[in-house]
């Protein structure tokens, strides 16, 4: 199921260093409550073979772009977050998984 942004139940995501000082400066777009949204309701999710977690979802604002979310092994800390355009568009995919 798809959930919009203004109906996940807000909480606060542990960030790295990285997502702080780089994601957020080259892709200053991002909304951190969109990777709140996929993190609490992904369409699609795996294990890298580093033991990373890989979360996707629809945020509407992206035009039917999926949003790759990315956290570490501990499953709470955001690393990578970036519109992917592996994923299938949105119309794609179908709106419900």
């Amino acid at each position: 199921m798809i959930v919009p942004v203004s109906k996940v139940e807000h909480f606060t995501l542990k960030t790295t260093a990285y997502f702080r000082e780089q994601v957020l400066r080259k892709r200053p777009y991002l909304n951190l409550e969109w990777c709140e949204a996929v993190v609490a309701n992904p369409i699609a999710q795996e294990i890298q073979p580093d033991g990373r977690h890989r979360l996707c979802g629809y945020i509407p604002e992206l035009n039917g772009k999926a949003l790759r979310v990315v956290m570490l092994e501990d499953g709470v800390t955001l690393h990578n977050a970036f519109p992917d355009r592996a994923f299938p568009r949105r119309e794609e995919f179908g709106s419900e998984p």
